[in-house]
């Protein structure tokens, strides 16, 4: 570093001048939009979290969920491909056989560690019975322990257990 970018002086300033910049030019548009002039344009808008939320787009990844059949038993065949594929080894399967011989197996414990789940994705793209998924539109994932941000086959395959189990810990 140079003698002035060691003073940071200099940085501070053009931190500052593209702020200001980007401060009037939302201001500019803003004000033209309110007189009804240039409304193609849009500027900057803050969304006041969680009063106001933000629509989420359609490919979105959040809370897991795993998919039903209609016997309500799990669509997984525990072939162990998410667990495999995951980064973070954070997906535990136990497979068990199946009762139906038309289905080899069945997950016996469908574990997923949220905590350390890096929500990449990649379990849901290598499932080959679409079994998992990852469109439950919750967004609000937390927990006061580590235990709490396990689920298991239950959990997942009913996520609005979830949602009430939110609800219940922050009396919402």
């Amino acid at each position: 570093l140079n003698f002035w970018e060691r003073l940071y002086i200099t940085e501070v300033l053009k931190g500052l001048i593209l702020t200001s910049k980007h401060f009037f030019k939302n201001m500019r548009i803003h004000i033209f939009n309110l007189f009804g002039v240039k409304t193609g344009k849009k500027g900057a808008v803050t969304i006041q979290y969680p009063e106001e939320k933000k629509p989420l787009a359609t490919r979105h990844r959040n809370l897991h969920r795993l998919t039903v059949r209609e016997d309500g038993s799990p669509r997984c065949v525990a072939c162990m491909m998410c667990e495999t594929i995951c980064p973070a080894k954070c997906i535990y399967i136990v497979a068990g056989e199946h009762p139906d011989p038309n289905i080899e197996k069945y997950p016996v414990s469908f574990d997923i560690d949220l905590g350390i789940c890096v929500y990449c994705g990649f379990c849901v793209e290598a499932c080959p019975e679409d079994a998992i998924r990852m469109d439950t539109r919750v967004l609000e994932i937390a927990s006061y322990s580590r235990e709490g941000m396990k689920f298991d086959k239950e959990m997942l395959m009913d996520h609005n257990k979830y949602c009430k189990k939110i609800e219940v810990r922050y009396g919402l």
